[in-house]
């Protein structure tokens, strides 16, 4: 089934009108190394320049593909920290009328994600939230049961779609979770917050498993056939930082095609999506550079970030290019 990505949804169509920025998590992955024929990606990068470079490791609580929308909205400081949360979810209670009303938007706020957790010998693995197959009644019903729990911490659960919901309360001010990314299909405890401060986080974990061990909500799944619910994860934690001004005020183009074979470890497929991608949207954008149009590509992978830009460019850096041409063989290796 799909992988599920809050911050970015599918989306190739090309934005009209302005500057393009486009984003593509998982341009690179290091389990996957084989050569790849990308003719217009090495077009388009002849004819940009380096503009940014966000550097990391895999073990940074955020992927490159996030911190990189980060920098472009305007975080930078955020987006250059390794080992902090980005506060997507209190950028989605901002966005969201109902909490603007109520005058909860501010402070801090986190994504939660009900989820299955697979006991192994040797791993606790956070499964693929799509096989719960929630709906929105599924989900509703779920969130009432869990909702009182959560008030005991002080922690306020609002709906917001089936797979996830918005969390709020003190308690988030000071908690640093990884991004869903990280953690989906891998080992959580190596993820699990582990500071004095998310002792409560913890309990609250506890408490939910034991609640929902033999509970009616999980006996009804199991009667349709459907796996259980034994688990959340917080992610996108944090409160939006003091306004600044964006590099890019619109929502960039997300091409998250080659994401799901990625985490799906689908080498195969990766290749696959990434030759669609080539020969379609980068070829688009190739025509759309070519035509004298202005745009941004942030290529991403495990590890870190790099973007290109058009702009003036001097003759030397012109000579170079023609020279030696810069080609994603050579830029995959810095990400």
């Amino acid at each position: 089934m799909p992988v599920p990505s809050l911050l970015f949804p599918h989306q190739t169509a090309p934005v009209t009108g302005g500057h393009r920025h486009v984003l593509i998590p998982y341009a690179a992955v290091s389990e996957m190394d084989q050569a790849l024929q990308l003719p217009h990606l090495d077009g388009l990068l002849a004819r940009l320049t380096l503009a940014d470079t966000l550097d990391g490791e895999e073990e940074d609580l955020c992927p490159p593909h996030e911190r990189m929308a980060a920098h472009w909205r305007g975080w930078a400081d955020l987006a250059a920290a390794h080992k902090a949360s980005l506060p997507w979810a209190a950028l989605a209670a901002n966005q969201q009328p109902d909490c603007s009303a109520q005058g909860t938007a501010a402070g801090a706020w986190a994504f939660l994600t009900p989820c299955h957790w697979a006991v192994g010998t040797d791993q606790i693995r956070l499964d693929n939230p799509a096989e719960l197959q929630l709906d929105e009644a599924d989900s509703r019903a779920l969130l009432a049961v869990l909702a009182p729990w959560f008030a005991e911490d002080g922690l306020q659960l609002h709906y917001a779609q089936p797979d996830h919901w918005l969390v709020q309360g003190t308690p988030l001010q000071t908690l640093q979770s990884a991004s869903l990314d990280r953690v989906l299909l891998r080992d959580v405890r190596h993820w699990a917050p582990d500071n004095a401060a998310t002792l409560a986080l913890q309990r609250l974990h506890s408490e939910v498993q034991m609640l929902l061990y033999n509970h009616p909500w999980n006996e009804n799944r199991a009667a349709r056939g459907l796996p259980p619910v034994n688990a959340f994860w917080l992610h996108g934690v944090g409160k939006l930082p003091a306004a600044k001004a964006t590099v890019s005020s619109a929502q960039p183009e997300v091409w998250s095609d080659l994401r799901e074979p990625a985490l799906l470890g689908h080498s195969r497929l990766w290749e696959q999506a990434w030759a669609a991608l080539d020969a379609g949207p980068m070829a688009e954008l190739l025509r759309h550079v070519q035509a004298g149009g202005s745009a941004s590509l942030a290529l991403c992978g495990e590890r870190s970030a790099r973007s290109y830009t058009t702009g003036p460019r001097g003759l030397g850096t012109r000579i170079r290019g023609l020279l030696s041409p810069q080609r994603f063989d050579s830029v995959r290796k810095a990400l």
